[in-house]
């Protein structure tokens, strides 16, 4: 693995941006200097992440998002 988090990411097993490896080794995320601990996806090249909109699901069983635009750094935990 390497010590880069990448470009984008998302925890959704569906999407085309999921990657469990680096899911379970652990990601943090600091959007514009403040720590995030709810993002759901998130791409650093087109600065925006995807934040759930409290509790609400759509009807699958996936929360609804909010796409917030802004530096995003991704890190690893570990």
């Amino acid at each position: 693995m390497t010590d880069t988090p990448p470009d984008r990411l998302c925890n959704n097993p569906t999407s085309p941006h999921y990657d469990a490896a680096l899911l379970e080794r652990g990601i943090g995320i600091r959007f514009n200097g403040a720590e995030k601990t709810n993002v759901e996806e998130y791409c650093v090249s087109e600065g925006w992440i995807r934040v759930a909109a409290g509790k609400t699901v759509d009807r699958h069983g996936y929360p609804l998002t909010i796409k917030l635009k802004g530096t995003v750094e991704p890190y690893f935990r570990s």
